[in-house]
């Protein structure tokens, strides 16, 4: 048998050792804002479940960690091509590296994007390396994990813009890496999942190709999408009685949409993948977890149904009793499945059966 993509969904930060411990630096077995990194720290409101100023270790597990990106890596990998910046310019949040089977293949490889999580405003292409490693061990797949722009430094779409300048510059370079240019899949986790939902969704919509990069001729459309835990509509993300507009400037989801409330207002829907669906779009696969207190379980609920109806395949894998962030060696055996089928033409039943997450 073929080694499994193990450990998918585990968030980024638990790659440390410890993390909690260390950043616990007056060991009280709770931490506050001031130890928290200076980007998670926005996030404690969310985190924060009991709301008494501290974040507790359960919480930490269950939310903070998809907030905190790893340090990242001392020397580039043997088999990876790191800091490839797909905007012709020098910033490095429009970068990608690609990682390639330790043993070289004599054909074109599909190819997996991972793209990271951090709520628009954290995280790096870092929190990648470890799964695309794990997607290369297969010796059947190449992987590239990519930066995009963050919200301090851009308002939406500067976002969506930059991944699907990624994907083309892939595309275009596709005979130097190695890759099948018409077999790409996409997947990403939290925020990530929201733009690989948007790809997934926005193959036939010019007005979000941006202008980003050299390779503007080539196509952004991809084959696939694994989406975990992702946004899928800002209009209904807090429910219908909540005024986005209203809420603060620290929120996240306001920070993407824009700098008052006319863009916000309009950026609410044209951010939303739910609003792009077609026919034509992607095949999806979602796993979203029902005790998720950042992005709620109704958002995958909504994205199936819509795909759903307009007739596209779609897979939501609801994990049972899961937060935001889960590991599970049974989702990660169907999350194999779908990218077989779908890059490798392995035709196979894949069950939508929930999981339940201990």
């Amino acid at each position: 048998m073929r080694p499994l993509l193990l450990l998918f969904l585990a968030p980024a930060a638990f790659a440390q050792a410890n993390p909690f411990a260390d950043l616990d630096t007056n060991k009280d077995g709770k931490l506050s804002t001031d130890e928290l990194p200076k980007e998670a720290r926005p996030f404690v409101s969310m985190i924060d479940g009991n709301s008494d100023g501290f974040v507790t270790l359960e919480e930490f597990q269950q939310v903070a960690a998809n907030f905190i990106a790893p340090p990242p890596a001392q020397a580039p990998d043997a088999s990876g091509l790191k800091n490839l910046n797909y905007a012709s310019n020098g910033d490095a949040r429009q970068t990608l590296d690609v990682y390639l089977p330790e043993k070289p293949s004599n054909k074109k490889l599909p190819l997996v994007v991972y793209i990271h999580g951090g709520g628009w405003m954290s995280g790096n292409k870092e929190q990648g390396k470890s799964i695309a490693k794990l997607i290369t061990s297969t010796g059947q797949y190449a992987a590239a994990s990519i930066n995009y722009r963050l919200t301090q430094q851009a308002f939406w779409p500067a976002q969506i813009h930059d991944c699907k300048a990624a994907v083309r510059y892939l595309r275009a370079n596709a005979k130097k890496f190695g890759i099948d240019p018409d077999r790409i899949a996409v997947m990403g986790h939290s925020a990530g999942g929201h733009l690989a939902a948007m790809l997934g969704t926005t193959a036939n919509a010019p007005e979000l190709e941006g202008q980003v990069g050299s390779h503007l001729k080539q196509s952004s459309k991809v084959r696939c999408i694994v989406n975990f835990f992702g946004p899928t509509d800002f209009e209904t993300f807090f429910g219908n009685d909540v005024d986005l507009t209203q809420l603060g400037r620290d929120n996240m989801v306001v920070r993407l949409l824009g700098k008052n409330s006319d863009e916000i207002r309009r950026n609410m829907q044209l951010a939303s993948p739910i609003h792009w669906i077609t026919k034509d779009d992607a095949p999806f696969f979602t796993a979203h977890g029902t005790a998720d207190p950042l992005v709620p379980f109704t958002q995958a609920e909504e994205l199936n149904a819509a795909l759903t109806r307009a007739g596209v395949e779609s897979h939501l894998i609801t994990m049972q009793g899961a937060g935001h962030g889960f590991a599970n060696e049974e989702l990660n055996q169907r999350i194999r499945t779908f990218l077989d089928q779908h890059l490798l033409g392995i035709p196979a039943e894949i069950s939508n059966n929930p999981i339940k997450v201990r």
